[in-house]
């Protein structure tokens, strides 16, 4: 922070709330000279000039954060990489572009993200002719704008963390004993009668008539903690969430709707696991998941998606991101507090921990991983299962990935034994073969997008799509 040249930003933030230069560097204590530096680049802006525009007008932080940056250039390099510009777009202009003028920046990706959106319309289009064609497909998918809904939000709502601990108080709840708690809550405030329901084929299901909520007995105690807060949420915090998913983002009632549910989840994680003392313990056990999982008496998967939401502003854990994928590598959950994120061009890349994994059913993989752009993550890897329902029923098995930026790998008892500070430790793995500039990887599936391919018959290479 101390060498960050953030002068268009500042001068933004000042145009945005009319002021004159005197009049600012008067609030900040500063002479206009010094501020006129700020906003021509000429001086860094400093850690006491950001935290007296944070006392006196109570800016985020974030909008000059580096993370903030880091990811604009993750999403600058897919909107200008897809083989549409005339010329190419180097990384440092796009660094460059991100840190002097991120509204320019956004509105870049924000015209791509409606062109990928046009053309994938029309690729849907296409596929339905010949059948019953209906001719207002949706732009986007539903799930992608929930998914972009938590992640502008850095997987942080802080309402709903704030109510489940008012709530966890309230119910004195504890760990391991959230469960009992629950039952009565629910029973005591809401009539709610809990069922445990052999031939129900879902996990959890209300009927509000009858005020039964059926779960089955096939979930562990934790699970059915979190499908009772999940309904609890719905039961409680109806008008909140109605607030919360009332967002431009959310295109459409199916939208919505998925946010709905993904909210009641979060809450759901948020009241099992409050946030202070979650973050406490977490802090206390550097973060071994396993130990979090007996102490709380919750699951793996859980404890690792609570961890990638412990942004509060005053009492931050380690950013993580956080990722669910199947065997086939498909990804059904991401979630991230930090910049780090794979692209929506294409798959995920081989190279990573989380698909070794399945190789070692149960066992914690750790992983240092390198990015194109040569920052390095931590990745924590490890597999979950859930059983059948009875013979012949296929269960199901998926890999979990929690991954932080190095500089955080110290606060991790996953970091015993690497060198953290040996760049060549590190695997080296991309965002996706689309978007992937790695031209010697011998995995990539794709040819990188924006690039011609090096096509010689009489010459076979290890590295699969040479390119020129």
């Amino acid at each position: 922070m101390s060498k960050a040249f953030m002068g268009v930003r500042l001068r933004r933030l000042r145009e945005e709330r009319s002021l004159t230069q005197a009049a600012l560097a008067q609030t900040l204590g500063i002479s206009t000279s010094y501020l006129s530096q700020l906003e021509q680049n000429q001086r860094p802006l400093t850690v006491p000039v950001l935290l007296r525009l944070n006392a006196s007008f109570g800016v985020d932080v974030q909008i000059f954060s580096d993370d903030d940056e880091a990811r604009l250039v993750t999403d600058l390099r897919e909107a200008l990489s897809d083989g549409a510009q005339p010329e190419t777009v180097s990384v440092a202009e796009m660094r460059e572009l991100a840190a002097s003028m991120p509204a320019v920046a956004r509105t870049l990706v924000s015209l791509h993200r409606r062109h990928r959106d046009a053309v994938e319309r029309n690729e849907a289009m296409a596929a339905r002719l010949g059948d019953e064609w209906i001719g207002d497909a949706p732009a986007r998918m539903p799930f992608e704008q929930v998914r972009d809904f938590f992640y502008a939000r850095h997987n942080h709502i802080a309402a709903l963390d704030d109510a489940a601990e008012r709530l966890y108080a309230d119910a004195g709840l504890a760990p391991r004993t959230v469960h009992a708690g629950l039952s009565a809550w629910l029973a005591t405030r809401h009539d709610v009668r809990l069922v445990f329901d052999d031939g129900d084929q879902a996990q959890r299901r209300f009927d509000p008539v009858s005020r039964t909520l059926h779960l089955s007995p096939d979930l562990k105690q934790g699970q059915q903690a979190f499908q009772m807060a999940t309904q609890l949420a719905l039961l409680e915090l109806d008008e909140l969430i109605d607030r919360l998913t009332d967002d431009p983002s959310l295109r459409g009632e199916e939208a919505r709707t998925l946010a709905r549910i993904g909210l009641a989840n979060y809450f759901a994680g948020a009241l099992i696991l409050p946030y202070g003392d979650f973050l406490r313990v977490a802090e206390e056990a550097r973060y071994d998941i396993e130990r979090l999982s007996r102490h709380f008496g919750v699951g793996f998967e859980t404890i690792c998606h609570r961890l990638s939401t412990l942004q509060r502003p005053d009492a931050r854990g380690v950013p993580f991101f956080f990722i669910r994928v199947d065997r086939a590598g498909n990804i059904s959950k991401r979630q991230s507090a930090t910049d780090f994120h794979f692209s929506r061009v294409g798959g995920s890349c081989p190279l990573w921990n989380v698909y070794a994994a399945f190789a070692r059913p149960g066992q914690v993989l750790t992983q240092l991983a390198r990015m194109p752009d040569g920052r390095t993550y931590l990745w924590i890897a490890r597999t979950v299962g859930r059983g059948n329902g009875g013979f012949g029923i296929p269960g199901k098995t998926f890999a979990i990935g929690l991954g932080c930026d190095v500089r955080h790998a110290g606060r991790l008892v996953y970091a015993k034994g690497l060198d953290l500070s040996d760049p060549d430790a590190a695997t080296p793995i991309g965002a996706g073969c689309k978007v992937c500039e790695r031209p010697a990887c011998a995995q990539r599936a794709f040819p990188p997008i924006g690039h011609a391919l090096a096509i010689d018959q009489n010459r076979s290479m290890l590295t699969p799509y040479p390119v020129t």
